[in-house]
């Protein structure tokens, strides 16, 4: 069962850990990048798009992980 996010505030929790693992280093672990990548997917489609508009606005380097090409 993947997670899944139940409201904003836990989106915003999500996006912080992106960006204190980018302050870390230059690359986000797959770990991570996969339990995302999950709640993206579960969490239904208004909290996917919040989340990539919060990691736009607070940590525009980890887009390149999550950004699906239409």
């Amino acid at each position: 069962m993947a997670y899944r996010w139940k409201n904003r505030l836990e989106v915003d929790e999500a996006v912080v850990v992106v960006m204190n693992s980018l302050e870390k280093g230059p690359d986000l672990s797959p770990w991570l990048v996969r339990t995302i990548q999950a709640a993206i997917n579960e969490s239904g489609p208004d909290l996917g798009k919040y989340f990539l508009e919060q990691l736009k606005d607070h940590a525009p380097g980890a887009l390149r992980w999550f950004e699906v090409e239409e």
